[in-house]
């Protein structure tokens, strides 16, 4: 970030100093909620966790450089201490991250100022990820760009990623993400973007906004916040979104649309055409703009849904001033960033696995179960294996949900599915894969699921030639079926990047 002195940052979040807090002493370095992540010059904040309180590690953090604490229980140690509603955990967690909040803004409004720093704000239902770390890849080619990692999208994860940019930064690129009405208008007042990309509005999360049209509802204050951006901003839409389409009667920026529908919805902007995936699904494409020749695109991150988000990358790096044969490189040049995200990998007897378990919604189901058939279907011989866990979040449509997903894998020809963890949702997608023909099995735990999966892979005939079979692996991410995708890649050596 750049320099700030206690009496600055004190001053910014209305706190004070401890006698031991120097407030002339800069922070000149990252700040850190993870005490053991802490570089000399750098700021500790001290938030309170289900397990731990990072209060309790304040010397630590002292003792490896950090210049204070940033508080809201009393220290010994050089802090500033902002005033919180009570000592509940709760209280002190939201007082910390408000005051982490407001001295991210004022970082982030000091380099817009300066004219140093471009925000690109990203959002949707599914995608969000894999698309920022495009976007990062191909803005990185112009400039220094920062962007969160992993999905650092929250309330925390968002000023934290701000606070990473200095006066060399030259892009912002910031994922955000909403469980309710007001939460990516609150974000976007710490770093107002002047572009912001709207990818879909899908039903992840529906259990908490209702319906889609609350969560379109959402999704949409970013390309009303647009109107805060010192040149009125650029608002990149999903054409072939309907509710994504209509936000750009809710802003006064300039509107460009994306499509990758075949024929391309009418009036795009920017539109991919003559798509086409290889053995593993990666895709190759004409990128059509509106500054000048089309240029070719071949994607090295895995499933003909990344033509969308690469698409969006496009518009939103283009219409920044990138020429298009620059974006076209780059894009081309990308791999997945992002751990757990569509990571394709071999194994030594020809195996598959499709590692996507950071998260799931029937949007992301729909992309990867697509993926896997599709990758599939380009080996001979090969079966397509789901291994999937329940999609979380889903409220009173969960249930549908499951079955929709199970019928999905039988549409697709899905030939083997492992569900992993009991319960209801699992069940219903079981059912209707069940009638569809596809074979199931229900697996109580990671380990009982890599039994499964190896089980599966072994019971074939010997005089079927084949060239390997096909492995997803989807869930949502408290499901933890990473370890089954990492067990599966592990199981055989040899193992490579597919």
């Amino acid at each position: 970030m750049i320099a700030l002195t206690l009496a600055e940052i004190a001053e910014l979040t209305s706190g004070e100093l401890t006698p031991a807090a120097d407030p002339a002493a800069q922070v000149t370095g990252f700040v850190e909620f993870d005490s053991r992540r802490i570089t000399p010059g750098g700021l500790f904040v001290a938030l309170p966790g289900e397990r731990v309180d990072g209060h309790s590690f304040a010397a630590a953090a002292i003792e490896k450089g950090a210049v204070a604490v940033l508080a809201a229980r009393p220290l010994d140690e050089p802090a500033v201490i902002v005033p919180a509603a009570s000592d509940s955990d709760a209280d002190v967690a939201d007082a910390v991250v408000t005051a982490m909040s407001a001295v991210a803004a004022a970082v982030a409004k000091r380099l817009v100022a300066e004219g140093e720093l471009r925000i690109v704000g990203v959002t949707g239902s599914a995608g969000k990820t894999s698309t920022k770390d495009l976007m990062a890849a191909v803005f990185g080619t112009q400039g220094p760009t920062i962007a969160p990692p992993g999905s650092f999208n929250n309330e925390i994860g968002h000023p934290y990623t701000v606070l990473r940019c200095d006066r060399h930064t030259e892009y912002l690129v910031a994922e955000m993400s909403a469980r309710g009405i007001g939460h990516i208008a609150h974000l976007a007042t710490i770093a107002p973007p002047q572009v912001g990309v709207v990818l879909n509005v899908g039903s992840a999360h529906i259990g908490e906004f209702g319906s889609r049209e609350n969560i379109a509802r959402a999704k949409g204050e970013l390309v009303e916040a647009l109107l805060a951006a010192a040149d009125g901003g650029v608002a990149v839409l999903n054409a072939d979104d309907p509710f994504v389409a209509a936000m750009a009667q809710r802003t006064e920026a300039k509107v460009v649309t994306y499509s990758t529908a075949t024929p391309p919805t009418s009036g795009a902007s920017y539109y991919a055409s003559d798509i086409e995936l290889d053995d593993v699904a990666r895709a190759t494409f004409v990128l059509h703009h509106p500054h000048g020749e089309p240029v070719r695109v071949r994607l090295q991150v895995f499933g003909a849904h990344q033509v969308s988000n690469a698409t969006a990358t496009a518009a939103a790096a283009i219409e920044s001033g990138l020429a298009p044969t620059q974006v076209a490189e780059a894009l081309s040049h990308h791999r997945a960033a992002s751990a757990h995200r569509m990571d394709v990998s071999s194994r030594a007897d020809g195996t598959t696995i499709i590692n996507d378990s950071y998260n799931a919604n029937p949007e992301s189901m729909r992309a990867a179960v697509a993926a896997l058939a599709y990758t599939a279907s380009a080996k001979a011989g090969a079966r397509a294996i789901a291994v999937l866990g329940e999609m979380n979040e889903l409220g009173d449509d969960g249930i549908d949900a499951h079955t929709c997903l199970g019928e999905e894998l039988a549409r697709f020809n899905v030939t083997h599915l492992v569900t992993v963890g009991g319960g209801e949702l699992n069940r219903a997608t079981v059912r209707a894969a069940q009638s569809g023909g596809v074979k199931t099995v229900a697996a109580a735990d990671v380990d009982a699921a890599v039994a499964e999966v190896e089980k599966v892979l072994h019971t074939r005939p010997e005089a079927d030639a084949h060239d390997g079979d096909v492995v997803l692996v989807k869930a949502s991410n408290s499901a933890g079926l990473w370890r089954v995708a990492e067990a599966l890649a592990d199981t055989r050596e040899g193992r490579t990047n597919a």
